[in-house]
C-alpha cells in the first residue's frame, strides 16, 4: 500500500513541477508523506477508509491553491452534473471557502436565503446536524441541495455578533429576474437599475429596461450591484460595453495562451454620457467587480459603498479519468488599470457604510442609495 502512495505522490510532483524546489527536497517530502500515512493507518484511534484519506489529500492540494479549487469524487461529480430542473431546490446563495470555513459571498435578492436574512460575509458552521468545518466546498453545496419545499437549518456566525445565528430556510427552485428598475426622485428623474446576477440574458433585460426609462429623460443612472455574486463573463463584458464608448474592459491572464485575453468596448455609449453612480458592497463579486472596476478606471462612473468581495478568478470544471472532477482556477481577471481583482476587490470612490437594517429600494434607511441620490442633487 505504501508503494501506491509513493507512486501517487511521485506522479503528482513530477507532472506538476513546483517552482524553486530541488529533487532532494521533493523526495524528503514524499518520504514524510508516506510516513504520516503509515502512522495514521497503524496508530490512529479509529480505522480509516484509505480511499477517503487519499481523496482528502488530493483535495488538500487543490484547496491549498485558492478558495475556489476543489476535488469532486465520482459520486459528487455525477450529482453536480445532474439536471436539477424540477428535482432539487436551492437557497439562492453564492459561497466560497476561507480558512477551511464556508463563507457566504452573497445571497441573491428575493431568494429563500435573502428573505431569511443571510448576509454577505456570514460563515456557515453547521448544515442541519452536520459540522461544516473540514468539508469541501462541493460537499457543502451538496448538503444544501434537496427537494423543493424541504427545509434546511443553517447555523451561522456573523462578524461583530457574539451569538451564533440559527436560520430555518425552505428550499425552492431559484429563478432570478436579473434586472429590476424604477425611477427615483420624480422631480429629477434618476434611473435606478438593480442588477441581481449576470445570467444568460441579463444584458437583453437591461437594455430593454433602459430603453423604457430613457423615455422619462433621466438625468443619470444609479447602477446597484450590491450583493450581486456575479455570473457569466460574457454578460459582464456586454453590459460594461453598453456604458463605455471605447477602451479596455477586462483582461484574463493564465499560464496557457488560450486563457490570456483582452476584451474591449465597441464604439457607442448606450446612454450618451449621462452620469452613472455604481453601488457596491462586500457581496459584489466576480462579474460585478469587472463592471464596477472598468467603469471606475475609465472614470465613467463614481463607485459608492464598500469594498467589493475580491473574487477575481476564472474556474474550469475538469473531468478526471476516475469519473470524478476538479474545479481549478485557470486564469485571473485584471482591470484596465492592470490591477488584479483577486483577493483585493474594487475600492469605492466614496466610502459609505451599509445600513445594518434591512431596507427596500428608496427606503430612508438605505444610507448608500440616499447618498447617491444626494450626489445628483448637489
Amino acid at each position: 500500500m505504501r508503494l501506491i502512495y509513493y507512486i501517487f505522490i511521485v506522479l503528482f510532483f513530477f507532472t506538476n513541477p513546483l517552482k524553486g524546489n530541488t529533487k532532494e527536497e521533493l523526495f524528503d517530502k514524499i518520504d514524510l508523506f508516506g510516513e504520516v500515512l503509515d502512522k495514521i493507518k497503524s496508530e490512529y484511534v479509529d480505522e480509516i477508509d484509505q480511499v477517503e484519506v487519499m481523496d482528502s489529500a488530493i483535495n488538500g492540494v487543490l484547496q491549498s491553491l485558492d478558495p475556489y479549487s476543489a476535488y469532486m469524487s465520482p459520486e459528487l461529480f455525477k450529482s453536480m452534473q445532474t439536471d436539477t430542473k424540477g428535482e432539487f431546490g436551492g437557497l439562492g446563495i453564492e459561497i466560497g471557502m476561507e480558512a477551511g470555513v464556508v463563507k457566504v459571498i452573497s445571497p441573491i435578492q428575493d431568494t429563500p436565503a435573502d428573505k431569511a436574512g443571510i448576509k454577505a460575509g456570514d460563515y456557515i458552521v453547521r448544515i442541519n446536524d452536520t459540522q461544516v468545518q473540514g468539508k469541501t466546498l462541493m460537499e457543502a453545496v451538496k448538503l444544501m441541495r434537496g427537494p423543493v419545499g424541504s427545509e434546511i437549518n443553517l447555523t451561522i456566525r456573523r462578524k461583530n455578533v457574539k451569538k451564533v445565528l440559527e436560520f430555518k430556510i425552505k428550499r425552492a427552485i431559484i429563478e432570478v429576474k436579473s434586472v429590476e428598475t424604477k425611477i427615483l426622485n420624480k422631480k429629477m428623474n434618476i434611473g435606478y437599475i438593480k442588477l441581481k446576477s449576470f445570467n444568460q440574458n441579463t444584458d437583453d433585460q437591461l437594455f430593454k429596461e433602459i430603453k423604457k426609462m430613457e423615455k422619462n429623460k433621466p438625468v443619470g443612472y444609479i447602477l446597484d450591484v450590491r450583493n450581486n455574486p456575479g455570473g457569466l463573463l460574457t454578460q459582464a463584458i456586454s453590459i460594461t460595453d453598453f456604458f463605455l464608448d471605447e477602451g479596455e474592459i477586462v483582461s484574463t491572464k493564465g499560464r496557457k495562451i488560450s486563457e490570456t485575453r483582452k476584451f474591449f468596448a465597441k464604439s457607442g455609449d448606450g446612454i450618451n454620457g449621462k452620469p452613472v453612480i455604481v453601488l457596491i458592497n462586500n457581496g459584489s463579486a466576480s462579474a460585478s467587480e469587472i463592471l464596477a472596476g472598468a467603469l471606475k478606471d475609465h472614470k465613467r462612473a463614481i463607485l459608492l459603498g464598500e469594498n467589493s468581495y475580491g473574487k477575481g478568478s476564472v474556474q474550469s470544471i475538469i473531468p478526471l479519468d476516475n469519473g470524478g472532477g476538479m474545479r481549478l482556477t485557470i486564469s485571473k481577471y485584471y482591470l484596465p488599470s492592470g490591477k488584479s481583482i483577486s483577493e483585493v476587490g474594487v475600492a469605492p470612490d466614496i466610502f459609505v457604510e451599509e445600513s445594518n437594517e434591512d431596507f427596500e429600494i428608496s427606503s430612508d434607511k438605505d444610507n448608500q442609495l440616499n447618498y447617491a441620490i444626494n450626489l445628483f442633487q448637489s
